[in-house]
């Protein structure tokens, strides 16, 4: 069954399929904010898959560290994904 959260608004018909690999150990937090009246937010544990599917002109930003404050590690294009 396939669960979809976070639908894109309506007004973006264009989606593609992103993929995103936490080669890590430590747990990461993925958001796309770029996106106006979308949220999209996940946790991805040490080597966990994500696969989700957004616009090509989101951006992904990728946080770690402790539970109070996040460390912005990277931001990457979803048309790279």
């Amino acid at each position: 069954m396939t669960q979809i959260l976070d639908a894109l608004p309506p007004n973006f018909p264009a989606k593609i399929l992103c993929g995103y690999f936490n080669q890590t150990r430590q747990v990461q937090i993925v958001r796309i904010v770029n996106i106006s009246n979308w949220y999209f937010e996940r946790v991805v544990f040490p080597r966990q898959h994500l696969l989700f599917e957004a616009c090509s002109e989101a951006q992904l930003e990728i946080y770690t560290g402790a539970m109070s404050q996040g460390i912005l590690l990277d931001r990457i294009g979803c048309d790279r994904l």
